[in-house]
């Protein structure tokens, strides 16, 4: 049903997650939804707000608020132009809400947490491509996800760099 659909993308401003945020908003959002940005940091420089924002993360920050420089400099992110470019576009002309969140930790256990903390409906993430061996030695955040997450999880590749 249109406007109640709660849709997550993990997004660490690669090309891959850029290509599943607009995979999510082409594929999924409609008019009313809430897509929420969901950004994992492994370490903050800012040890109080680690402690005050392990566990649940940071607040939910608006759309509004997310473009403002001054704001993501306090969370440590580089403003990234082209993902504002595409979340401004999809908030106008697919009326949706767009609502950002930071949390810090291992990436697999907080995008589980995240899932469960904003109950979303689905989550999109997209895929680095890492070979088998890179996988097994890494892990897998996609897999990890995938196995551990309590709502669909769609995993975007890019078709350039996933071709045989």
């Amino acid at each position: 049903m249109p406007g109640d659909m709660k849709i997550g993308v993990a997004m660490d401003f690669s090309k891959s997650s850029k290509l599943a945020l607009q995979w999510a908003i082409d594929n999924l959002a409609d008019k009313g939804d809430f897509l929420y940005i969901i950004h994992v940091k492994s370490d903050s420089a800012d040890e109080s707000r680690d402690v005050l924002w392990t566990t649940h993360g940071s607040p939910l920050i608006p759309l509004t608020e997310f473009r403002e420089p001054e704001i993501m400099k306090k969370y440590g992110v580089q403003t990234d132009i082209e993902v504002l470019d595409t979340l401004d576009t999809a908030s106008r002309q697919k009326e949706i809400k767009v609502v950002t969140k930071f949390y810090w930790g291992d990436a697999r256990e907080k995008l589980c947490e995240a899932i469960e903390d904003l109950k979303l409906d689905s989550l999109v993430m997209g895929s680095r491509g890492l070979s088998t061996i890179k996988r097994i030695l890494l892990g897998s955040v996609t897999n990890y996800v995938m196995s551990n997450a309590v709502c669909p999880v769609t995993i975007v590749k890019d078709p350039i760099s996933h071709k045989h």
